[in-house]
């Protein structure tokens, strides 16, 4: 199964794809936690070859915005792949990427915000109104209904 997790920079995909790998982790799920940050360039391309050839039975959590529908579409060509989008305000973005240890440049924050297509998700999750803990979840129970997923959770 593939999970990408996908949203505007500041959102939270980050906080949630970490804890999402630990909970799995923890219960003894193999997973596989892969992030845009990774690679500089053809980033979507090459998140594409890392999580084709996961091992059968690893549960690859992909960590990225997705911003763009052909990013979206090349990913939807993979079986067992759910989209969770997670997003926030902008002001609310913007915040979180100051805070950051290394944030972006805000006007790309602002270009990726007002950009994004909006995917077709299995699960939105609104961070503004959501804590982490509540949004994993929500993950996890989405997860659960998922057909791949079903007698697989420890």
């Amino acid at each position: 199964m593939i999970v990408v997790i996908c949203g505007p920079p500041g959102a939270g995909k980050t906080t949630l794809a970490t804890r999402l790998r630990e909970t799995l982790a923890a219960r003894g799920q193999p997973t596989e936690l892969v992030h845009s940050d990774d690679y500089s360039r053809r980033t979507y391309d090459r998140l594409y070859e890392r999580v084709r050839d996961v091992p059968a039975g690893t549960i690859a959590i992909v960590d990225g915005t997705f911003y763009r529908r052909s990013w979206q579409t090349q990913f939807r060509t993979l079986s067992t792949v759910r989209f969770v989008h997670v997003t926030a305000s902008l002001e609310t973005c913007l915040e979180r990427n100051r805070e950051r240890d290394d944030p972006i440049d805000e006007q790309g924050v602002h270009v990726v915000y007002r950009e994004f297509s909006e995917p077709e998700a299995d699960v939105r999750i609104d961070t503004d109104e959501c804590l982490a803990d509540e949004a994993v979840a929500r993950i996890l129970a989405a997860m659960r209904s998922w057909e791949w997923f079903e007698g697989r959770e420890g």
